[in-house]
């Protein structure tokens, strides 16, 4: 069984959404999948100045939070994080810059990976968040294996680099039928690639 780690960063909650979708497809898939969050970096009073990141901080507190041994174990990883100023957020890329000791050892080599994110804006840096964090699968020696337009339902959620959502002003647009079925595509795309890889 092919076993796949989604790990992710959300402040309110649109990632957060994003990656229970995309565990459920895995194990649709037939993949045996770990859902795992990286911990807050925030100050409490930045969390508290915010109604909806609070109150997603509070309600998400004791889900299972990431660890080195998740991308170890796994034979594909996907990772979510929200957009900042085009860049993957610093809640995320601390949780990567913990694992040179296992990037060290070869140990996050040969596995593949892809990305998803969201922004408020439609060109508030989607792709660049994601060629961001490949730059990181690069120095791993991951294989990344980003959708393209590998299936028709990409030609409507529009990003051949991975899955993202468009927030909107208010920050809190629910996922469409256009991002669910891209999810579904990127899950089932990783958990087949890595399949074929270990067969």
């Amino acid at each position: 069984m092919t076993k796949l780690a989604v790990i992710y960063y959300s402040s309110t909650g649109t990632i957060h959404a994003m990656a229970r979708r995309l565990a459920e497809a895995g194990e649709k898939a037939g993949a045996e999948v770990r859902l795992r969050q990286v911990p807050e970096l925030a100050p409490q009073e930045a969390i508290a100045s915010n109604a909806a990141w609070s109150q997603h901080f509070d309600a998400t507190k004791n889900e299972a939070k990431a660890t080195a041994d998740d991308v170890v174990w796994a034979d594909a990883v996907l990772f979510g994080t929200p957009t900042r100023f085009g860049n993957v957020a610093s809640q995320l890329k601390q949780f990567i810059d913990t694992l040179g000791p296992q990037w060290g050892q070869g140990l996050l080599a040969d596995k593949v990976y892809a990305g998803f994110t969201a922004t408020m804006t439609a060109h508030g840096g989607q792709e660049s968040t994601l060629l961001a964090l490949y730059n990181t699968i690069h120095h791993f020696g991951g294989l990344v294996a980003a959708p393209g337009y590998t299936d028709p339902v990409k030609f409507a959620d529009g990003n051949p680099y991975g899955v993202s959502h468009v927030t909107g002003g208010s920050n809190d647009a629910p996922l469409g039928d256009a991002q669910l079925n891209a999810l579904d595509h990127l899950a089932q795309r990783v958990v087949t690639i890595a399949g074929k890889l270990a067969a």
